[in-house]
């Protein structure tokens, strides 16, 4: 078994819940994102899920399309993302890393390259939301040949065949969608994500984590009580967004995963 799997057994040893965090590869620079990938391991975080910018991302909120469109001015792309994350495990980094992008980045150097080039960088797993579990195939067989655990999402409009069949299906974690919509910080939850986790839950002993909406110390103990984690993005990416130096933004963004991690234990 890779590091995902891995990681969620240590903490279930631990009586912990995981943190997952997302940022955008590229955002504001390869350099810093570096640099974010050591804070947040540093920090607590569980499993980072690295962004890979896409022109037209579907799932995005304003928050993390402003970021992707930093990325892409920027000069970020798969090829320097993949270097940048060899050298980081070259380094010494041992948290899972992820893959969040859109089908289409897979496509152009082929799905069973992608995937190749992907774990031989150091990512563990692919989080890709415009490919549904029906026309998975593909990516499925590569995913598994190449060694990659391929998360699958259940959001609150799946009929509950939908949710067993993805529950099943997934490998590394089922991401659980809390509403309908995009990414982005909410002020609160909607009651029925823990209608919908219990239901994944029945169906998988595969982790079941929680995101889009979650920013707050205060969410993330609502959603533990019941996940196996939980996945915070717009936040972060907004404070990546604020400018300064490498310093400042890790210094910042450091200090806010720390407070959520120990609203994991």
């Amino acid at each position: 078994m890779g590091r995902i799997f891995e990681r969620f057994e240590a903490l279930r040893r631990n009586d912990e819940k995981a943190l997952v965090t997302y940022i955008a590869a590229g955002d504001p620079s390869l350099e810093a994102t570096a640099a974010l990938i050591r804070t947040l391991e540093a920090a607590g975080a569980d499993l980072i899920e690295l962004g890979l910018a896409f022109s037209d991302p579907l799932a995005d909120g304003p928050t993390i399309q402003a970021a992707s469109q930093r990325a892409l001015a920027a000069g970020a792309n798969t090829d320097n993302v993949l270097a940048m994350v060899a050298q980081v495990r070259r380094a010494g980094a041992t948290v899972p890393l992820l893959i969040m992008t859109y089908y289409n980045l897979l496509m152009r150097p082929g799905v069973a390259e992608f995937c190749r080039r992907a774990a031989e960088a150091g990512f563990d797993g692919l989080i890709i939301p415009d490919v549904p579990m029906e026309e998975a195939g593909e990516l499925l067989a590569a995913t598994t040949a190449a060694g990659l655990d391929l998360v699958q999402f259940v959001a609150p409009t799946s009929t509950p065949d939908r949710v067993r069949r993805a529950s099943q299906l997934a490998t590394g974690f089922v991401y659980c969608v809390s509403l309908t919509g995009v990414t982005g910080e909410r002020t609160a939850l909607p009651p029925r994500f823990r209608e919908l986790v219990q239901e994944t839950k029945r169906h998988t002993e595969t982790p079941v984590c929680v995101g889009f909406g979650i920013s707050q110390p205060e969410q993330v103990r609502e959603v533990c009580q019941i996940a196996d984690g939980v996945i915070v993005g717009s936040a972060i990416v907004r404070l990546c967004g604020e400018g300064g130096t490498v310093e400042e933004l890790t210094g910042r963004v450091g200090a806010y995963v720390s407070n959520l991690k120990a609203a994991t234990k």
